[in-house]
């Protein structure tokens, strides 16, 4: 059975595919769908063995995904879980906070949703709003952002001192591909409800959230919670290079599988089971 290691968390460590020197990566032409579908498939196979493996040891991982509004974190976490259990594979995109939970310890209503034995919690946005929209949009004061950059370090020393593997991914998108996408939704009735005032307010506030950003990979990129950027100009690839480093990131082997045989169906007590059903109510078949 092969075994897949961790990655070196090392913020001092460069990645084989990290710009050392600044700025943007040649592009590459966009990823054909055939191309993608079939590299996805291999992926998903593999996310299948992690989830047994995962279940198996009663491990716990946490993975959080950040990045510019219209990066596709979305579309990213779906490619991630379409294939796994939602039991294993959790995903968490909590709302607006309540007036109640305004009062509360700022991460407090984070951590209800961290993860049991034989879980891997998903979060679509996370703590890290402080750092990004509350910081930019003044919806938090100077001293609870400083506060969250002090602390942050060592709430998440905490989390993996518990056990938990903890996967911090930014989701990085350039400019021009970001207003194609923004446009796109204004256009597209099924992308409309994408599109919020925060959306345009972050369209508008290009280098307020870079600086945002800067500031939050300073504090917080460290060896135990490092930040790993994830280009996604192009979604397909962004998409299956953030899941062959997911994989890469926790720990699994691939467990020995029955082959699973359906035997014979029984005919004891058969009847016509489909006369049964005349004069129920049906959906009418338009399609």
């Amino acid at each position: 059975m092969a075994k897949h290691k961790k990655a070196n968390k090392d913020p001092k460590h460069q990645d084989s595919d990290s710009d050392s020197e600044g700025g943007r990566p040649e592009q590459k032409a966009r990823m054909k769908t055939k191309e993608y579908e079939k590299e996805l498939y291999k992926l998903h196979a593999e996310l299948v063995k992690l989830q047994d493996w995962v279940k198996h040891e009663g491990m716990r991982a946490i993975v959080v995904f950040e990045g510019r509004d219209a990066a596709g974190k979305g579309g990213t976490i779906k490619a991630i879980t379409e294939r796994v259990s939602p039991r294993v594979f959790r995903v968490v995109a909590l709302p607006t906070p309540s007036e109640r939970e305004k009062t509360q310890m700022y991460v407090q209503r984070y951590i209800g949703h961290f993860p049991a034995a034989g879980e891997i919690v998903l979060f679509d946005r996370s703590w890290y709003n402080r750092a990004g929209v509350e910081r930019v949009m003044g919806f938090c004061t100077e001293e609870q952002y400083r506060g969250f950059l002090h602390y942050m370090p060592i709430f998440e020393k905490a989390i993996t001192d518990s056990g938990i593997i903890l996967i911090k991914y930014w989701l990085d998108v350039d400019m021009e591909e970001q207003e194609r996408r923004f446009r796109s939704r204004i256009h597209d009735p099924r992308k409309t409800w994408k599109l919020s005032p925060m959306d345009v307010e972050s369209y508008n506030r290009w280098y307020d959230y870079s600086r945002a950003r800067d500031d939050m990979f300073a504090a917080t990129d460290t060896p135990y919670a490092r930040w790993h950027i994830v280009r996604t100009d192009d979604k397909k690839r962004g998409r299956l290079n953030c899941i062959a480093h997911l994989l890469s990131s926790i720990p699994y082997q691939e467990l020995p599988q029955e082959t699973v045989k359906l035997g014979k169906r029984s005919r004891k007590g058969a009847y016509d089971d489909d006369a049964s059903l005349a004069g129920r109510y049906f959906v009418p078949q338009k399609y």
